[in-house]
């Protein structure tokens, strides 16, 4: 019998696909990911199923579509009873090890029934410096005297950091606490005979904001190299309200274009540190001999405006590429056939867990709605007709909000927006066929973009009589989508 494959999900928080070098991005430096195409295939169409945290994690961990288990907040997480892909690998015979973020699984939980050891990245004795870190209070303070009129105020932005502030835990210290406890646990599985397989899901924390980094990456961005951003939402027509809403709000452009680009830097610096931190974990599989065992799936819970369309951080309820389309890298065990490469076949997170089932021959007891990715990894560039991305909520759902957030909030911006009553945070499902993305709105005027000749989606389309039947048909295909995913029937009998 074929030995089961070791799987890694390396997972970043907020990091969109164009942020990588061998995506076309001239000021990007990330080299140990381009080398991930020696032996694996990198996504350019990969997509999140809703751009933020919570929902986007239940969705990926079980291969499920937000609406059809009902997680659209980030204060909802899934229940006991719900399906998790991590409790499915550990009761099939895997050794799960869950490093870094949660957003997954109620903070009252125990983590015991999902994996076989737990660390968040942030060591106890620590956890007061955590909360201490004046970064970490600025983003989550509810109310106060800040002056909030400072252009820029909203942006986010911290910029270089220091040795001693990267590593405090509310910066980028819980990630490197992250990444050394993979490599431990790495060093320590190879030297274990008849060692059982592992699923290692390390999660971490950045490149979401706030956007600050150390040295060498902060200096290592060339500025001159930065691609051209989208313009400010409140210069285009046809975007939804949600959008301007924030861009209002948060007041980017009275920052200026030169602060704007300083932005963009330091969130690829973020990012080539992430990719630092995934050539770390890589290389000691090699040093160990566990490489070639071993399935690496790397990626991000969804992306991050970083200042396109005069927008810092993301939206629950927009579905523009730099917050749903996401990186996918995938260098498969080398049992399995891979011809490497950037692929342009659509591809969908709820794809993870079906092609962890085909390559491992575990079984999920749910079913679950991803396809397998086998077949792209071996070389075919047809994978899906077509991806969704979903958010947002109906009028009178005021616990999907976030109320709270005064206006020394960083979020205020956007929770302020979310908890109008108006069509700004109300659902709205996306569907992507070919080169055309198509928003269907449920309080306000739909969107459609031409991909292709509009890769920065500034025109929105949806009254041009030339796309009228391409409408139509994406309309049709995004209803067999809603009735084939809408629910999910329990595999047990209840006591009548």
């Amino acid at each position: 019998m074929t030995k089961k494959p070791n799987i890694i999900y390396f997972v970043a928080d907020q990091m969109r696909c164009d942020a990588l070098a061998h995506m076309g991005n001239p000021a990007s430096i990330t080299p140990n990911l381009d080398a991930v195409l020696e032996d694996g295939v990198s996504f350019r169409n990969a997509y999140c199923q809703n751009p933020v945290c919570v929902p986007s994690r239940c969705s990926f961990l079980t291969g499920l579509y937000p609406h059809t288990t009902g997680h659209r907040t980030i204060h909802y997480l899934q229940n006991m009873g719900e399906p998790n892909f991590l409790r499915t690998m550990k009761n099939n015979g895997y050794e799960v090890i869950w490093i870094g973020r949660n957003d997954v699984v109620p903070g009252n939980y125990s983590k015991e029934d999902y994996c076989d050891a737990y660390y968040d990245g942030v060591h106890k004795e620590d956890r007061k410096a955590v909360t201490k870190t004046k970064s970490f209070n600025h983003g989550f303070k509810l109310d106060g005297d800040a002056d909030t009129s400072v252009p820029g105020y909203y942006s986010h932005y911290i910029g270089k950091l220091s040795e001693e502030q990267a590593h405090q835990g509310g910066m980028s210290g819980s990630d490197w606490g992250c990444v050394d406890e993979a490599l431990d646990y790495i060093e320590r599985k190879s030297k274990e005979e008849d060692a059982k397989p592992f699923f290692l899901y390390v999660t971490l924390a950045f490149p979401h904001p706030p956007y600050g980094c150390e040295d060498p990456w902060y200096s290592s961005i060339d500025r001159t190299k930065l691609p051209p951003r989208r313009p400010s939402v409140l210069s285009l027509k046809g975007k939804p309200s949600m959008l301007t809403g924030i861009a209002e709000k948060q007041d980017l452009d009275a920052w200026g274009e030169a602060n704007m680009n300083e932005l963009r830097a330091t969130y690829l610096a973020m990012v080539s540190r992430f990719d630092y931190q995934f050539g770390l974990v890589r290389d000691k599989l090699k040093e160990c001999q566990l490489y070639d065992d071993t399935s690496i799936f790397v990626f991000s819970d969804h992306g991050d405006y970083t200042c396109d369309y005069s927008i810092a951080e993301k939206v629950q309820n927009c579905f523009d590429d730099p917050v749903v389309n996401v990186p996918l890298i995938v260098k498969p065990a080398a049992q399995f056939p891979c011809r490497p490469r950037v692929t342009n076949a659509l591809a969908e997170l709820v794809d993870l867990s079906e092609t962890v089932c085909d390559m491992t021959g575990v079984k999920t007891e749910y079913v679950q709605f991803g396809k397998s990715l086998l077949d792209v990894l071996a070389g075919s560039e047809t994978h899906k007709d077509a991806v969704f991305s979903e958010g947002g909520r109906i009028h009178g759902e005021t616990w999907a909000m976030e109320k709270g957030h005064g206006k020394a909030s960083l979020y205020w911006p956007r929770l302020s927006t979310q908890e109008s009553e108006g069509p700004e945070h109300t659902k709205a499902v996306m569907i992507r066929m070919g080169n055309l993305k198509y928003i269907y709105r449920l309080y306000e005027e739909d969107e459609l973009y031409d991909l292709e000749k509009d890769p920065q989606e500034l025109d929105n389309r949806i009254n041009d009589p030339a796309y009228g039947e391409a409408v139509l048909k994406m309309k049709s295909r995004m209803l067999d989508f809603m009735v084939e995913t809408g629910d999910l029937v329990p595999d047990r009998k209840d006591i009548r």
